[in-house]
């Protein structure tokens, strides 16, 4: 990894956002900004300055200015950004009102749809008259159980105009998953679809909404985007539901006034993954994530107004609410909806094509997932719009990268980002004036303070320990729900160490400031007393044509800790003495002999998150024979079974 596997061109950084930011640094502050390494010091050393022209530089629209950038800066939680400034949102998100395209919608079921930034300002202003006829206020939180359809970003942009707080969990959450979720957040008004698409398969809607709705005393009012057969559910709840055209129809002409704001005025509620607990409902100011997702798609993602980008999400996941804040640097933003592997793997390499995607966001499973099934894109497809790859969700593999640059595209950024929920942005991510390292994240995001702690909490570089960020940030959460001294909030982030945000993720900077993630620390095993990440063994396994997927995980066996590993192989494929000892070389020859599992386990599926990350939590307790907290909140529990009494688990 000492030599880079792709370097951007002069031209390419001559031409990035970035490029013209560093040159605005140095033209304002009178400073000498010769790099990014420099830049990022100095943003990280001099918030007070590096924030304000983020703001300026990304035009963000205020109605009042602030009077002071961040109060009470030595606070871990409890800064403030940007106290004294009202704004909107949504306003800044369609400051656009003109007939290029806004949003590209493809659906599964071939389903689509596009919206100019006129069209879609026209129907946010209706469903906002719509909203506020129906008694929605600031403060008011409206949830969305929704595919990811133009209609759920109208509602959410319709939502924030009033001032309102938006939540939303994708069709794909069981009913109990959605009731932990907005049961305790308690909408006013519920924006569901009748069905949806996935896998070529049409799913109803019906029986979760009526559950959720019988669960949720809150919810007033259900609205009813028709995609399959609405009728079930208006019968179902006759005077509380409507459909979405009868919702708006009397409020077509209305003008969309945007409700001014103070900075930290909540925007979202999202939620934790839940498979430890109830879910945690993290509170994300609306200031705070504008200027945050604005500063990481302007100059880390170097994204353009007459560009088209694309995530693979649902609503559920935060990075749907990262990709719609592409409107607001006027881009178009691509949505799709269904199975990312329909038409055997090909129906986000066809987007691409048909689209004319400039930025393509995935998942680093979704990329594995190609290059298992033996599909080479650049044999298939042309491509010629795509320039920058970005890949989320778990750790991409040097392999990956690879297959990247030798089966995808030669000539593309392929930018790995790691953040989360609780911070609904990035940590660490792309760069579009440095060179890309397989198996490493280009840099650490500007304004982020990052370290990596060791076991005593000291900073350390080369060397693997806990991502801590020693610094405020805007988009730390405003606050937990329901939470009113912040004692789950502090908890949850700054327990290990006061004063630093420890994120959860154990990780490396490398010698020229790259970022090496190597998974959740908290799924950490501890054979011998010897922390290994599992990622380290995923990886190797993984390398193997056989091995679709591995899992991890410790259990505790005659005093101590053996890993137990958990392998998906491809179709009709049985483990064997002779794949296990392959297996094992592979760990062991490329790790250390504490990485080699005690016993290797053949199953047929992994338990996973809605967001498709694997839950090693889950089943650690499983083998343990303890209860699996909101098990309702993984997409596939039934999974977990495979994992219970396993007679292999109680031998040497």
């Amino acid at each position: 990894m000492n030599q880079p596997i792709w370097t951007p061109s002069a031209e390419r950084v001559a031409n990035a956002n970035l490029t013209r930011f560093m040159e605005f640094v140095a033209e304002t502050c009178s400073i000498s900004v010769d790099d990014y390494d420099t830049l990022h010091a100095w943003s990280v050393k001099h918030p007070e300055q590096f924030w304000p022209l983020v703001w300026e530089f990304c035009g963000i629209r205020s109605s009042k200015p602030w009077q002071q950038v961040i109060a009470h800066p030595e606070r871990m939680p409890g800064a403030r950004w940007f106290p004294g400034a009202r704004l909107n949102f949504a306003e800044n998100l369609l400051r656009y009102r003109d007939d290029n395209t806004a949003i590209i919608f493809h659906g599964e079921d071939n389903h689509r749809r596009q919206l100019s930034y006129a069209e879609l300002h026209a129907q946010v202003a209706a469903l906002a008259g719509a909203l506020k006829d129906a008694g929605v206020v600031q403060g008011d939180r409206v949830a969305g159980f929704m595919p990811n359809l133009p209609e759920t970003v109208i509602a959410m942009l319709a939502t924030s105009s009033l001032g309102a707080i938006w939540t939303s969990c994708s069709p794909d959450f069981g009913t109990n998953g959605v009731v932990d979720r907005f049961g305790q957040t308690r909408p006013k008004v519920l924006f569901c679809a009748d069905g949806c698409f996935y896998n070529g398969k049409t799913h109803s809607c019906s029986t979760k909404v009526r559950g959720i709705a019988k669960a949720i005393a809150s919810i007033e009012r259900i609205v009813i985007v028709p995609c399959v057969d609405a009728q079930p559910m208006l019968e179902e709840f006759p005077h509380c539901s409507i459909l979405l055209d009868d919702f708006v129809a009397a409020f077509t002409d209305t003008e969309l006034r945007f409700e001014q704001l103070p900075f930290d005025h909540p925007l979202y509620i999202l939620y934790s993954s839940g498979t430890t607990g109830v879910p945690k409902c993290i509170v994300h100011g609306a200031g705070n994530t504008l200027i945050q997702h604005l500063k990481e798609l302007v100059l880390h993602t170097d994204l353009q107004r007459e560009e088209r980008i694309f995530y693979y999400t649902t609503c559920g996941w935060m990075m749907w609410n990262w990709l719609v804040s592409s409107l607001a640097v006027g881009a178009t933003v691509v949505l799709y909806d269904g199975s990312p592997l329909h038409r055997r793997g090909n129906v986000l390499l066809d987007l691409i094509d048909e689209v004319e995607i400039n930025i393509f966001g995935t998942s680093a499973k979704y990329i594995s997932a190609l290059e298992k099934t033996g599909i080479r894109p650049r044999d298939s497809h042309h491509l010629d719009s795509l320039r920058t790859i970005l890949s989320t969700g778990s750790p991409l593999l040097p392999e990956n990268y690879d297959y990247v640059y030798r089966h995808i595209k030669d000539d593309v950024a392929l930018c790995s980002i790691s953040g989360g929920t609780d911070i609904v942005s990035c940590f660490c991510l792309g760069n579009p004036l440095l060179p890309v390292y397989a198996g490493e994240l280009q840099c650490a995001g500007l304004g982020m303070k990052l370290e990596i702690l060791d076991e005593s909490g000291q900073a350390v570089r080369e060397t693997k320990g806990e991502l801590a960020c020693a610094a405020p940030f805007p988009s730390m959460p405003v606050a937990f729900w329901d939470d009113p001294d912040d004692v789950r909030y502090h908890a949850a982030y700054f327990e290990r160490t006061p004063g630093k945000w420890c994120h959860g993720d154990h990780a490396e900077v490398t010698s020229h400031n790259g970022y090496i993630i190597y998974g959740r620390s908290d799924a950490t095993l501890n054979p011998g007393g010897v922390r290994i990440g599992t990622a380290e063994i995923y990886r190797q396994v993984e390398k193997l044509t056989e091995v679709l997927e591995s899992l991890a995980v410790g259990q505790q066996w005659k005093g101590d800790e053996r890993v137990i590993l958990f392998v998906r192989l491809r179709e009709g494929l049985k483990l064997d003495d002779a794949l296990r000892k392959r297996m094992i070389q592979a760990i062991r020859g490329n790790t250390t002999p504490r990485h080699v599992p005690a016993k290797i386990i053949q199953v047929t599926d992994m338990p996973r998150t809605i967001s498709s990350k694997m839950v090693e939590l889950a089943v650690r307790d499983v083998i343990h024979s303890r209860e699996v907290h909101n098990a309702d909140a993984l997409a596939n529990p039934e999974a977990l079974q495979q994992f219970v009494n396993l007679p292999e688990l109680q031998q040497d």
